[in-house]
């Protein structure tokens, strides 16, 4: 029986992934767990493993297409079975000519039985292994003669959009797959592209407006509107090339529309506008870069090419795209000459950095967290608790075997994983720390899965140390320092992001006194590590007597939901983790 391979989720704030490259052909074996292809995410690329042994029968996405989780993207079969009789190394019918097909370029392949065509008036299903720009729309009423654009459905919790802009007026020619108006859903903003080419006849829905998926919202071709709701204009003529008719009774009021007053012009396109339209190639390779960044081109008139990336593979980031921005503005060309790479800004004697100016978009990335954040403090009543602990011991420790350690194990010695460990043991001796409120009960976790939250430079992740009870002191170093590390290479597996039970996050690292962290749900609480200093502090021997001396200290903030912990169970969870770190006593090999 057939098995569909979707593009797997690798992380609560994504959405989307592009297939950087696939490992197995139509008609190759392949088995459970075996890596069949490559991702590329906004923050991590992976290897994802087939499912379940077979035969891969049919791709339906080709390299350097971007789609959304639980897309299609192929099927595997059993041993034996293949669909369709084409020859995969010819390209023909019944398989998929990876190596032929320009990434992205889903255009050229339509019509060659390659990709499944939905019935005419239909929405091809989500997760057909057709992107949601390139599905035919379902016609949802009557449209006449013309073709309708209906709200996409963004994901399979997704029932309803709002129309925040229209990017074109009625009466505009309107290109296939053009940009035609922008929706906000509950987890993405989006632009949606129009599913012909044509004069843009009727918009139905105005900006502002919450509709249901599949609802009809403008229609191109066919007879015209006599107003437009989004915008109060009247419609221009049509483009004798459209095919579509202007000037015609609105079908809805049966009122007329009055005469255009002249015909829809349309621009040639500057060249560095169809250079971002296209990913573009430079030395025999293509350029990687997000929808963001293309977005970002287009609308600047950048050319990529002439845009050095930073992230991995030489993929133009966000960060990369503004920075040029800042440096030349809209169309600045990166050099006087036709080199593709700007140039240092080493090479300027003084450069001064313009501040950024204006409304920019939220990425999805960063508007999930920003959702996120709002959805605990809401849900979970915060409290937090700071307790100043002596990691004079602990430094002392570090110090003498960092270097014997790292000889040994291959990673150097930091604080974490003396933290890591502290609040393992803690939490084992206080369980309630580590457990969730779920539908009225308290779910005890089985297993400690450690979070450890990565600044990233364009978000945040944590990806997460399973098990972490059942660890020594060096495979929690080993795997800590592991995750961190591919996690800011963009690495990180699927099962290796999401599901933690308790969060560590240090910002420490920039110095902080203090910090009273959001919990990251639906854990119940979240421990923050502070920065480490020398002070001078009073001891007390056991005679009674007090003495000034130079301690290491280090501020701890715990953060709980009043829900579930109470004040007193927060305090012992605190002193038992304060009291494993200050008499430190255990060997860390």
């Amino acid at each position: 029986m057939p098995t569909d391979i979707v593009m797997p989720q690798m992380g609560e704030s994504i959405f989307e992934g592009t297939i950087t490259k696939w490992l197995k052909k139509p008609g190759d074996p392949v088995e459970k767990d075996e890596p069949l292809f490559e991702i590329s995410t906004d923050k991590v690329d992976a290897e994802i493993p087939s499912p379940l042994a077979g035969v891969l029968t049919e791709i339906k996405v080709p390299v350097g297409a971007t789609v959304e989780i639980n897309t299609v993207v192929a099927v595997v079969g059993e041993k034996g079975e293949m669909q369709g009789t084409g020859n995969r190394e010819q390209g023909t019918a019944g398989s998929f000519p990876i190596a032929q097909t320009a990434p992205g370029d889903f255009a050229a392949l339509k019509g060659t039985g390659l990709i499944p065509a939905p019935s005419a008036g239909a929405l091809a299903p989500e997760g057909s292994g057709v992107p949601q720009a390139e599905q035919p729309y379902a016609t949802g009423s009557s449209a006449g003669d013309g073709t309708p654009v209906v709200m996409p459905q963004m994901g399979e919790s997704i029932f309803e959009g709002t129309i925040t802009k229209w990017l074109k007026q009625v009466g505009d020619r309107v290109e296939k797959d053009e940009p035609l108006f922008e929706i906000s859903t509950d987890k993405v903003d989006a632009e949606i592209p129009a599913p012909e080419g044509g004069v843009l006849t009727e918009i139905r829905v105005p900006v502002g407006t919450t509709v249901e998926i599949n609802t009809v919202v403008a229609v191109i071709g066919g007879t015209c509107a006599a107003a437009n709701p989004a915008s109060g204009g009247t419609c221009g003529a049509a483009n004798p090339a459209s095919g579509g008719t202007c000037g015609a009774a609105n079908r809805a009021s049966g009122a007329n529309a009055p005469a255009p007053a002249a015909v829809t012009t349309i621009e040639p396109a500057k060249p560095e506008l169809a250079a971002a339209q296209v990913a573009p190639v430079v030395d025999g390779r293509r350029l990687r870069s997000s929808p963001l960044v293309r977005r970002i081109a287009k609308e600047n008139q950048l050319d990529l090419r002439r845009i050095a990336g930073t992230g991995a593979e030489g993929r133009i980031t966000k960060e990369d795209i503004l920075r040029h921005l800042s440096a030349y503005g809209p169309g600045g060309a990166s050099s006087a000459t036709a080199g593709l790479a700007p140039p240092r800004v080493a090479q300027v004697a003084q450069v001064v950095q313009a501040l950024p100016e204006g409304l920019e978009p939220l990425t999805k990335m960063r508007a999930i967290i920003a959702r996120r954040m709002v959805e605990s403090m809401q849900i979970a009543p915060h409290v937090h608790t700071v307790y100043r602990v002596d990691m004079t011991r602990v430094a002392r420790l570090r110090a003498r075997e960092k270097a014997g350690f790292e000889q040994r194990y291959g990673v150097k010695l930091t604080f974490m994983p003396f933290v890591a460990m502290a609040v393992v043991e803690a939490l084992r001796k206080f369980p309630i720390v580590n457990a969730s409120l779920e539908s009225g009960g308290i779910r005890y976790h089985k297993n400690i899965n450690l979070g450890i939250a990565v600044a990233l430079e364009w978000g945040l992740i944590v990806p997460v140390v399973r098990q972490a009870e059942e660890r020594s002191f060096a495979d929690l170093a080993r795997t800590i320092a592991d995750l961190a590390q591919r996690a800011r290479a963009k690495k990180l597996m699927p099962n290796e992001v999401g599901g933690s039970t308790f969060t560590l996050t240090n910002s420490g690292v920039f110095g902080d006194e203090f910090s009273t962290p959001i919990i990251n749900q639906p854990e119940s609480a979240i421990l923050c590590i502070s920065g480490m200093r020398k002070e001078a502090v009073v001891l007390t021997d056991a005679g009674g007597n007090d003495a000034i001396a130079i301690r290491t200290m280090e501020h701890f903030t715990l953060g709980f939901d009043h829900r579930l912990i109470d004040g007193a169970d927060a305090c012992r969870f605190m002193l038992e983790f304060k009291k494993k770190l200050e008499g430190w006593d255990r060997a860390i090999g």
